[in-house]
């Protein structure tokens, strides 16, 4: 009885609590699962290259181009995409993506030239464009702002986890199914890994309603909580703007775009070029390598679960991730003293990653603490838009200082510092606007 008594007084006390738990255990894991297949159909790049390179006569340069090129279709079709979502539904256009990237992911077994990898690295961008951004205002949809910082890094734990999980399994698939029925290993990796994507895009029309008032797993009672507590969220803030111009003509928006630009910079150089690192390291298994590059993803991992909760109960954002770029600043720089040590290169991008992609969730909490509706539709997609060009520029940054001075120091060096002039952006922001 006392225990009854005590659930039943907790039930009162929080009656939203156990709707919420509902909404996130129904659509916050698959969600995830589709950013794990995204992302790893974005970063497998990073190890087929261990035997594409030779295979096909790419120079670090032309890589390095070919990677960042994704993003050139990333950036133009970024806001269009969401625009199209807020239009049609998440259910359509999520599912849209996702096939479409995953047919695209696995045509890239298919490169014999320069030319080829290049259209099809800016085709993969476009098909992907507007997963992310959209996802993000689709949970604006369904949960109030003091609640996102959490929900978001829950989401987005499928970013460390694709390598976590990716990395052990595409070198496993190089090692073992390398020149079966004539294909080489990054040739099977490409194909295996896009299966998911299509499954799960497919599985996207049964999973997704486009809105809580769709969804066949909540009473009309839960409905009327729901649409209760997001109308009291929005009056929380009656200056938030709701119109495409709002969203596109703001100076906070771009602001964000500058700080996700920085972020970006560092997660995409350790997220395509780990595998590299951890050879230079002096390990050469593809195995091996896949799982060294795995552990930096679970300390990755890890830092945004512990962040985005943090910032969460102390409803503060700023210095939850002016904090972590410091941190993650110094630990990329110094990792470029140890190149040649297995160990220490491993800890120190595992400590950069915890703390750089641990504060990604923070910083996806704040458009919506400013923008809603149509404006922040636009205001994510355009905030992404941005950032992205980061994956351009950091994978040819990359490739041409590797060769042109045989080592990657220079890069690291630059998108560190990046980090820390990021910093003075967010202080920019104001503490009262999005501190909720």
């Amino acid at each position: 009885m006392p225990i009854a008594n005590a659930t039943s007084a907790t039930t009162v006390a929080d009656p939203t609590q156990a709707l919420y738990h509902k909404i996130t255990w129904k659509l916050i894991p698959f969600l995830c699962f589709c950013y794990l297949a995204a992302y790893l159909d974005r970063i497998n790049i990073g190890f087929a290259k261990l035997q594409m390179l030779d295979q096909l006569h790419f120079s670090e340069t032309a890589f390095g181009l070919g990677a960042g090129l994704f993003f050139v279709g990333y950036i133009l079709f970024e806001v269009p995409s969401n625009l199209v979502l807020e239009k049609v539904g998440a259910k359509i256009w999520i599912a849209r993506i996702m096939i479409t990237w995953g047919l695209l992911s696995a045509c890239t077994m298919l490169v014999t030239s320069t030319t080829q990898f290049y259209i099809l690295r800016f085709l993969l961008g476009a098909a992907e464009a507007g997963f992310l951004p959209g996802v993000l205002f689709y949970l604006t949809t369904w949960f109030p702002t003091h609640r996102r910082g959490r929900i978001i890094a829950l989401f987005m734990i499928g970013l460390p986890l694709s390598s976590v999980i990716g990395g052990p399994l595409s070198g496993w698939v190089m090692g073992h199914f390398d020149q079966v029925n004539g294909l080489r290993g990054w040739q099977w990796l490409f194909l295996i890994e896009a299966v998911p994507s299509v499954l799960l895009g497919i599985l996207t029309f049964w999973a997704l309603p486009n809105h809580f008032r769709q969804a066949k797993w909540l009473n009309e009672e839960e409905k009327a909580v729901l649409e209760n507590e997001l109308k009291n969220d929005e009056a929380s803030s009656p200056d938030s703007k709701q119109h495409f111009r709002d969203g596109f003509f703001n100076l906070k928006v771009w602001m964000l775009g500058g700080i996700d630009f920085s972020i970006l910079l560092s997660a995409y150089a350790m997220g395509f070029w780990m595998p590299t690192f951890i050879r230079n390291a002096g390990i050469t298994d593809t195995f091996h390598i896949g799982v060294l590059t795995a552990l930096p993803s679970v300390a990755a991992l890890l830092g945004m679960l512990l962040i985005g909760a943090s910032s969460d109960k102390h409803r503060e954002r700023r210095w939850h991730i002016i904090v972590p770029f410091f941190v993650g600043a110094v630990a990329m720089a110094t990792s470029t003293f140890f190149t040649h040590n297995v160990v220490a290169t491993v800890a120190l991008f595992a400590i950069a990653s915890a703390a750089i992609i641990g504060a990604v969730p923070v910083f996806f909490s704040l458009p919506a603490t400013f923008l809603k509706g149509t404006a922040a539709a636009t205001g994510f997609a355009l905030a992404c838009s941005l950032a992205n060009i980061a994956g351009l520029v950091s994978n040819s940054l990359m490739g041409v200082a590797i060769d042109l001075t045989g080592s990657s120091a220079g890069a690291l060096w630059f998108f560190a510092g990046c980090l820390i002039l990021s910093s003075f952006l967010v202080i920019a922001l104001p503490a009262k606007l999005v501190n909720r």
